[in-house]
Parts: C-alpha cells; structure tokens; sequence
C-alpha cells in the first residue's frame, strides 16, 4: 500500500490497555493515479487508517512556518522498520508529510484500513467534503 499525497482530514486517539492506544487517520486514500495525455486524474476513497497498540507517539505538524491556512495534513510516506529494544523487539512508524512540514512517529503493532465512503473520480488528490459522504 501506498499512502503518497494522501490528504488526513482528522486525527483521532483512543486509549487502549497497558498505556498503549490506537491512532486513528480519516483520509483520503488514493486508489489510483491515472494519466490522460498531459493531465493526471485519481480514483480516490474515504477511508480510515488505524494503528494498533500505539506507543511513544510524537507529532510535529507546522502550519505556523509557511503562513499557511488550516487545512488537511498531506502524508509523503510511510516507513516502517523493526528496532530490538533490549525488553522487547519493537515494530517503529515513521509517517512524513509533504504539506505542512512534519512528521508523525510511534510505535505500533499494526495497521488496518477500511474504507467507508463511495469511490470519486478527481482531478484533485483530495476530496470535498460532499464527495466525503458515506455511500
């Protein structure tokens, strides 16, 4: 999977046990790119994105820097890698932006993703919040 240019129009935290909790990404997940001659389309769905059994999390988002409006967070990438901690062998996140500048980080078990909204073809890599309805 993919999450490059992905918007994130809302960030959610639920507590979970043993001071772990689950980070949850409303966004708008880009299920293909599609290229026309000269111009680029892409099929997109609303969706959440969810991480299991967070720990350690640290967020550095910066709308101040640019001057920029509030607006959703744009995702670069998603980096996963594996550290041994001594205690235990840790599965370690890394989610870098493209817009604003920052990045999310944590520790995670895993992932899933579920999409809950009706698929829309744009010219835009986000969706309005009309297109965000449920279908």
């Amino acid at each position: 999977m993919s999450w490059h240019d992905c918007h994130v129009h809302a960030l959610r935290i639920v507590k979970g046990e043993h001071g772990t909790g689950e980070l949850e990404l409303d966004l708008d997940y880009i299920l293909e790119w599609r290229t026309e001659k000269d111009k680029f389309s892409f099929l997109l769905v609303p969706a959440t994105l969810k991480f299991h059994k967070v720990f350690g999390l640290r967020i550095t988002l910066d709308w101040a820097t640019p001057t920029a409006g509030m607006g959703p967070f744009s995702l670069a990438a998603v980096e996963k890698s594996v550290e041994d901690q001594g205690h235990h062998v840790a599965t370690l996140w890394h989610l870098l932006l493209n817009w604003p500048e920052g990045s999310l980080k944590f520790e995670a078990e895993g992932f899933t993703q579920v999409a809950w909204g009706r698929e829309v073809v744009s010219s835009n890599q986000f969706l309005t919040q009309g297109e965000r309805v449920a279908a």
